[in-house]
């Protein structure tokens, strides 16, 4: 729970009434009828712990990953599981490439590790280049941080490029966690799994929260082959972290597939919708791969937006970024043609 420190994300619905909020990057489909069923008969049974060792969920998320299940480890959202890897891992040094999700240097900072800031270029859309290859062998960090596709520029990795950072990540020693969490509503899925058991270094990081719209359930799971790290992270939390319902709730996500094949082709026609109808409002927007745009426009359309109860993710706070930059979340069209006739709308009537 935060305690009289400002919200970083966005979300915040709590404060006024808020008709659409753009601000979280969840399916736009909504959560699936057989995981609130699943879910539902989990509260059934509310009068009893959930099992410590999550063994149907990691079971389920085994098949669905194609990974074994000694290489999995639940967690209360990834959240709670980047919080865990930095304590159990207090890398000394971490890379990051900004602008990115910024819970990766709050967890790093809070383990006294120092961080090492590799600036993308607004003129590539934020893609990551061969450069920051290079910024790894140059300064040989503990560990490296990754977000693919990234948040907030919606962007994917060359996986030719993913993999030389993971062969100069096991040169220098130092561990590569990737957070894909966005990665099974995009098109292009370049997998990583399939490297999981013979790379001990590879952490990758991934939820049901955005890909099932299970954010208020908080359903994280990482994948990585180092046993004695992930016992490490084990002791850092409580052994009741993942909730009854969360793990009912992952079963059911788990056996289904055909969602996020629907999901991805409904995200990108609504993308390029949204994409064009920006761009004619002579706003910069950047080309994405995601289930959310990054924007430049007027410092102040969030403002204006919210006093009409819709939300959009202000980036002001992002490294990298600055004051005008903005996300929103693809939605279901109907959805999306309301934002933009209000963006038309606010902007006709700017003095």
């Amino acid at each position: 729970m935060l305690y009289q420190t400002s919200n970083p994300h966005g979300g915040d619905i709590y404060v006024e009434p808020i008709r659409l909020d753009f601000s979280t990057n969840t399916n736009p489909l909504g959560t699936l009828p057989a995981v609130i069923s699943a879910m539902k008969e989990a509260l059934t049974l509310s009068s009893r712990y959930p099992d410590p060792y999550c063994r149907n969920a990691v079971s389920a998320i085994s098949r669905f990953e194609d990974v074994p299940q000694e290489a999995i480890l639940m967690g209360n959202g990834a959240a709670e599981l980047i919080y865990s890897y930095c304590q159990a891992e207090a890398p000394r040094s971490a890379l990051i490439a900004d602008p990115t999700f910024s819970e990766y240097e709050t967890a790093l900072r809070a383990n006294r590790c120092k961080i090492i800031h590799h600036k993308l270029s607004p003129e590539n859309d934020f893609d990551l280049q061969e450069d920051f290859a290079e910024a790894i062998l140059t300064c040989k960090p503990h560990a490296v941080f990754l977000c693919n596709p990234n948040n907030p520029t919606g962007r994917l990795i060359q996986p030719q490029l993913l993999r030389k950072i993971l062969t100069l990540c096991e040169v220098i020693k130092a561990r590569l966690f990737v957070d894909e969490c966005f990665l099974s509503l995009t098109e292009s899925k370049p997998a990583m799994n399939d490297l999981i058991t013979d790379h001990p270094s590879l952490f990758l990081l991934k939820a049901f929260t955005k890909s099932h719209a299970l954010a208020g359930i908080r359903v994280g799971y990482c994948l990585c082959s180092d046993r004695y790290l992930l016992q490490k992270m084990s002791r850092t939390v409580p052994p009741w972290n993942v909730s009854l319902i969360a793990q009912a709730a992952a079963v059911a996500a788990a056996n289904e597939t055909n969602y996020l094949r629907e999901s991805a082709a409904l995200i990108k026609t609504e993308r390029e919708y949204l994409t064009s109808a920006l761009s004619n409002l002579e706003f910069h927007v950047c080309s994405s791969d995601a289930n959310f745009l990054l924007f430049r426009a007027y410092v102040g359309l969030d403002a204006d937006l919210r006093k009409e109860g819709i939300l959009i993710r202000n980036c002001g706070n992002y490294i990298g970024l600055g004051p005008g930059w903005f996300r929103i979340a693809v939605h279901a069209h109907e959805e999306n043609e309301i934002l933009i006739q209000s963006i038309k709308r606010i902007v006709k009537e700017r003095p």
